[in-house]
């Protein structure tokens, strides 16, 4: 369980979080205090963000056991860098294995995210590459990783089910690559709304990777693909929002929206986005979407307590609020088909 923290601990918790909040002194906290929201922000894989506004030693409190922590941790984040280093590396392989064979795919959030959303890439860590393709290439993708050096780490049968195949690497099974033929892996909820390959390309149209289709990607990441388990969902999100920079681009993610079915998705990461950072836009954006009954108890049960509270005293509480949105998804009326 992580370190409690205060109301105003975690509001500096929130502040070290946002990659454009500015950074501030810290020597007038107590060691005790910043080495607890050192704990949360690594939980909550916000900690690279974290440690670029803490890399002045000047402005800490005059503590060697913080100090001993704080290099410990610099340490793993290099080590991570190179880490994503390696899995760029494999990803741009396979990817020009799946082009020769023909198979049209996209890689999908993490590295993704960090060249398009974040100034600074290396605020946006990432532990694998994933990739996607259209259902009927499911096959033929998997034998591209295959022949890429990489092994099947998941049930077969069952990944196909879930749209999504687990590959790791044979000499570095740290190394991750998941395939995936739709975002959405529960069976359950992808009645209502789906996002695979044909639809990115509908919301992107001639581009790629453009904002409507980024942000469409990290709101199902929060709330389809996890259960808002990590702060850093919500900053994807953040970053998303702010990188909106036109009507046009506002008008094309509320068609995505309609066109996948994730209307009660965005309404609801929108308005706690927005809550958690004070982000005004996005609580606007969550204002724009008529609030069904489904809509209206998703906020009640998804707030800021909820996230910041995965893992603290309250993580049952948390757990069962955020297993209750998840039947709201379940229950919710079918989306409409893509024409």
């Amino acid at each position: 369980m992580l370190p409690s923290l205060t109301p105003p601990e975690e509001k500096l918790l929130l502040r070290y979080a946002d990659p454009e909040a500015s950074a501030f002194d810290a020597d007038n906290l107590p060691a005790k205090s910043l080495t607890a929201l050192l704990d949360n922000a690594e939980f909550h894989g916000v900690l690279p963000i974290m440690l670029r506004k803490l890399s002045g030693d000047a402005r800490l409190p005059p503590d060697q056991g913080l100090r001993d922590r704080l290099e410990d941790l610099r340490q793993k984040a290099t080590i991570a860098t190179g880490q994503s280093m390696l899995l760029r590396y494999h990803g741009d392989r396979i990817m020009k294995g799946l082009a020769a064979d023909n198979v049209p795919a996209r890689i999908v959030k993490g590295p993704v995210f960090a060249r398009k959303l974040y100034r600074n890439v290396a605020d946006r860590p990432f532990t694998d590459i994933d990739i996607l393709v259209e259902p009927a290439n499911l096959a033929r993708a998997n034998r591209v990783i295959a022949a890429c050096g990489f092994e099947l780490g998941s049930n077969e049968a069952q990944s196909y089910e879930l749209q999504e195949f687990k590959w790791l690497e044979k000499e570095n099974s740290s190394l991750l690559v998941e395939l995936h033929g739709d975002l959405v892996h529960d069976t359950g909820m992808r009645r209502r709304l789906s996002l695979g390959f044909r639809e990115l390309r509908a919301i992107d149209g001639e581009a790629t990777d453009t904002p409507a289709a980024l942000l469409t990607i990290a709101i199902v990441h929060a709330a389809g693909g996890h259960k808002f388990h990590r702060l850093q969902l919500c900053v994807d999100v953040l970053q998303g929002v702010r990188a909106l920079q036109s009507a046009e681009a506002e008008a094309c993610l509320f068609d995505a929206a309609r066109m996948t079915g994730i209307e009660l998705e965005l309404a609801v990461v929108l308005n706690v986005t927005g809550e958690l950072f004070e982000e005004t836009r996005a609580l606007e954006l969550a204002g724009r979407i008529k609030p069904d009954l489904s809509i209206r108890l998703a906020r009640r049960l998804i707030t800021t307590n909820t996230l910041l509270g995965v893992n603290s005293r309250d993580k049952l509480g948390s757990r069962l609020r955020r297993d209750a949105f998840r039947w709201i998804q379940r229950l919710a009326k079918a989306r409409p088909q893509l024409a």
